[in-house]
């Protein structure tokens, strides 16, 4: 891990998003664990069943991803590895993500 990544606060990339195409959904999903571990990140939440119990839950499925820091998040999310593979996730799904700074 970057010594950099350890001065800040822990960050989470959530995502909430509908599949539109579950076959190249499929791909992307079967590859961005790896990507995911190469810059400290590890699933929190990915997938699971969601029961709204206040207010409107837009999307269909939620993953959380917990990184050392904003810098490792960001540094995954512009990374060569995750670039494409990003691409390949919108183009088989529609949806929000957001990265927030975490305890």
């Amino acid at each position: 891990m970057h010594k950099e990544w350890e001065q800040e606060m822990v960050a989470y990339v959530i995502a909430q998003i509908d599949v539109t195409d579950a076959e190249t959904f499929a791909k992307y999903r079967d590859q961005v664990p790896a990507t995911i571990a190469r810059y400290g990140g590890r699933y929190v939440v990915r997938g699971g069943a969601v029961e709204t119990v206040e207010g409107t839950f837009a999307r269909s499925r939620l993953v959380v991803i917990e990184f050392p820091s904003t810098t490792a998040a960001k540094t995954w999310w512009d990374s060569p590895e995750y670039i494409p593979l990003r691409a390949l996730r919108q183009s088989a799904s529609d949806g929000d993500v957001a990265i927030v700074e975490g305890l």
